[in-house]
């Protein structure tokens, strides 16, 4: 059977009940890399029923994953050589980046496909949300998927449901969405481009973590650099070195060769809904002011896209160049490391409305496991309200510890992946 029509038979039977034609689609389209899918319909009553999509791996396995009009998460896993007995429980160990397994039970869908319900609130679809790797252990076979690429799926999918429920099938169409870093990182050259005739370079933002010098970023920003330098406003670069990273949480810990003055200094208890930030960082140097910006919001949501807990929604404004600069609460502290922001073409186009004010920063706790693990030595702030300070008191003291950081690319390593590899 060829790949695309095995594609749509799987993508239909999903969430239908023995048959491929109980549901009809797609509308629209969900592309994002090998992923394929769209918005589904009930044949018989013609209601929205759930986006999919799915890719065709290798090893012959079929990977689809999908979102329920009704909201609820869902894996399918289809194979040509399966001869599986509808109603009886399907046995998978499905391991995630080498972490403990999981033992499910999946519900035949047919001879073929297997469904596997995934509740929002369960460690599985957090395990799922943040994996790069993903094995399952299913006939006695085991399967390996990529899962890099579910970081654009998964909000793709979710776009695509929230935009079916409000405009309807009729007017579905391409409902991939991406957040733009919020920094202005170098394009790495493919690797059988021609050589760079100059050095390309692009700006972040970092934090002084440590006496010992330690620079906290985030992983896009110096991700293919050969030389990262960082300046306090005013000051003279200084050339600063990769000690570790973390591209599943977007962190990168850098060093100066000597101690800065001041230190910043990270809270330790959680900050709530409506409490107030301030994003100081770098946007568009060279374009607007050489000096780093100050804006003020607040926690939108103690989650990201997906209710991903590793992140705060924020409605402090930020920009590209704001990535890896620090959130503070309004007593100082940092509560977040900037990331991302929302890309606002896409989703105007994906669902007719422009969003405002939706950009996010990685928690305090991921910081701190990231620290920790990489035995860096930093300071705490305690939040109450005896703390609670000016903007501009925040800022000044600010100016001490956060840098705009610069990730060079000389025609030597213009087709690198990483510092360092």
């Amino acid at each position: 059977m060829r790949v695309a029509i095995w594609a749509a038979v799987v993508a239909a039977w999903l969430f239908a009940s023995a048959t491929p034609s109980s549901a009809r689609g797609p509308y629209g389209s969900i592309t994002v890399g090998n992923w394929k899918g769209g918005a589904f319909t009930d044949d018989k009553s013609g209601a929205f029923t759930h986006c999919s999509a799915g890719s065709v791996y290798q090893s012959g396995i079929y990977f689809v994953v999908a979102i329920t009009a009704t909201g609820s998460w869902r894996l399918g896993f289809a194979h040509e050589s399966w001869r599986l007995s509808p109603g009886e429980a399907f046995p998978l160990a499905l391991t995630f980046d080498g972490q403990p397994a999981f033992n499910v039970y999946g519900m035949p869908l047919g001879e073929k496909l297997v469904n596997i319900e995934m509740p929002v609130t369960s460690n599985l679809i957090n395990q799922f949300r943040k994996a790069r790797q993903m094995t399952a252990f299913a006939q006695g076979q085991l399967f390996q998927f990529n899962l890099n690429q579910t970081a654009q799926l998964l909000p793709a999918l979710l776009n695509c449901v929230v935009s079916v429920k409000k405009n309807g099938v009729a007017s579905a169409g391409e409902f991939a969405v991406a957040t733009k870093p919020a920094a202005a990182p170098p394009q790495a050259a493919a690797p059988n481009a021609p050589p760079a005739k100059q050095a390309r370079s692009g700006t972040g933002t970092g934090f002084v973590v440590s006496d010992s010098g330690h620079v906290v970023t985030n992983h896009h920003v110096v991700d293919g650099c050969s030389e990262i330098t960082g300046n306090l406003s005013g000051a003279a670069a200084v050339k600063l070195r990769l000690v570790s990273d973390d591209e599943t949480n977007d962190l990168a810990l850098l060093q100066a060769p000597s101690p800065f003055k001041d230190v910043a200094k990270i809270r330790q208890n959680a900050i709530l809904v409506g409490d107030g930030v301030v994003a100081i960082g770098y946007p568009y140097h060279g374009l607007l002011t050489s000096d780093f910006t100050v804006t003020t919001g607040i926690v939108s949501s103690l989650s990201g896209i997906l209710n991903d807990t590793r992140h705060l929604q924020i409605s402090a404004a930020v920009q590209p160049g704001n990535s890896g600069g620090p959130l503070f609460d309004f007593g100082g502290g940092v509560v977040g490391v900037v990331a991302a922001k929302l890309d606002a073409v896409r989703m105007a186009r994906a669902t007719g409305t422009i969003p405002e004010n939706i950009n996010f920063a990685i928690k305090t706790g991921a910081l701190r496991d990231f620290l920790d693990n990489s035995a860096v030595q930093y300071k705490v702030a305690e939040w109450h309200d005896a703390t609670k300070r000016e903007t501009s008191e925040i800022a000044k003291d600010a100016r001490g510890y956060t840098l705009l950081v610069t990730c060079k690319v000389n025609e030597q390593s213009a087709g690198a992946k990483k510092p360092g590899n």
